[in-house]
């Protein structure tokens, strides 16, 4: 846990696993293929020819020989033809096999290509669901593993239809988008192993059964938090010429006890929310344990999407951090632009933040 979406150079990064979407013969081919043969070496292609090919849907698994990773693991992806010749059903197989080979391993960390979606046909974004499904799946109970999905195909039409009233809200707010969108889609990583790349997330809606006991903080229930912003509680004690330390010991709620507070509320158990917003384990575990754990601003928001707040909560959330929404940051407005439409999928957030080359939500 958890799963990342970067664009990167397969052949370059440092996890226990790289996954090759091989043909059937292991022997080389074109695209990632034949990058992985080329930068593996020989020894590769050595072992490839006593392995006796690869079905499709089926995995197996080699040395890294000349690349940074421990292992390869090979799938044969399934051709597309139109869709009715169980290419889904055989593309999942592919994930599943070799997630299952890579438990085997103990592998912790592990780059996995979009399977099927280049020569082989299939369409790029029924491929990446069914990969993230399919991942996500296994990471669920899985949680000491991590897993880069790399990324290389530009988005479609629709999403660059997106993007583009994205780019409108924030002309509208005084914020120029990007040059280029459609040419633009992914920032750029160097090495994965010392790049502060950010989660994709889970999609799971909160239950029906929390939205009706108020999932959420909306000021009109007795939480224990005050509605509204640190600074007025704080310019509200400097009217009353309260002393300096009186001030500091009536400060609001803490970030940590807050957003225990707004999960507990929300019906969720701690695991359900640190899912749905991506976040590791253990870095949860620091602020369930620390109540003056400082979050970083991606942090805090990734919580906000996974408890569907709304931009006042989510402001009073970011408060609590010490930090705001700014009209002046990109970042921010685009925030508030799926906040207020009501979109709390930290997925498709993070993919418009990662197309504006912003930093993406989570931690």
């Amino acid at each position: 846990m958890p799963l990342f979406v970067v664009k990167q150079d397969i052949t370059k990064m440092k996890v226990d696993a790289v996954v090759n979407p091989a043909n059937p013969t292991l022997l080389g081919g074109g695209g990632i293929d034949g990058e992985i043969h080329r930068a593996a070496g020989e020894r590769l292609l050595e072992k490839c020819r006593t392995l006796g090919g690869c079905a499709t849907g089926d995995a197996k698994i080699t040395k890294g020989y000349d690349l940074p990773a421990k292992y390869i693991i090979h799938t044969v992806g399934p051709v597309w033809q139109g869709g009715d010749c169980g290419e889904r059903e055989l593309l999942e197989r592919c994930y599943r096999n070799v997630l299952a080979l890579a438990a085997s391993k103990r592998c912790r960390t592990l780059a996995i290509p979009v399977i099927s979606s280049g020569a082989y046909g299939y369409p790029s974004e029924q491929a990446e669901e069914i990969a993230k499904h399919e991942i996500l799946s296994f990471i669920d109970r899985h949680d000491d593993v991590t897993v880069y999905l790399v990324m290389r195909e530009r988005r479609s039409a629709e999403k660059n239809r997106l993007y583009s009233q994205i780019e409108y809200f924030m002309m509208q707010n005084g914020i120029s988008g990007t040059d280029s969108i459609p040419d633009g889609m992914f920032a750029t990583f160097g090495n994965c192993a010392n790049v502060d790349v950010m989660p994709m997330a889970a999609y799971a809606p909160v239950p029906t059964e929390a939205k009706a006991r108020g999932a959420v903080y909306s000021g009109k229930r007795k939480t224990g938090l005050k509605k509204g912003s640190l600074a007025e509680s704080m310019a509200d004690m400097c009217r009353n010429e309260s002393s300096l330390e009186d001030m500091l010991k009536n400060l609001d709620m803490s970030f940590s006890e807050t957003l225990l507070k707004l999960i507990d509320d929300s019906g969720m158990t701690d695991s359900e929310c640190y899912k749905r917003a991506n976040i590791d384990r253990k870095l949860f575990s620091k602020i369930r344990k620390d109540k003056n754990y400082r979050p970083s601003k991606s942090t805090v928001l990734a919580f906000a999407i996974a408890l569907k707040l709304d931009l006042d909560d989510t402001k009073m959330l970011l408060e609590r951090a010490g930090f705001a929404l700014s009209p002046s940051s990109k970042f921010d407005v685009i925030i508030q632009y799926y906040i207020t439409n009501g979109i709390y999928d930290v997925f498709e957030i993070n993919d418009a933040l990662f197309a504006f080359d912003q930093n993406l939500l989570g931690a």
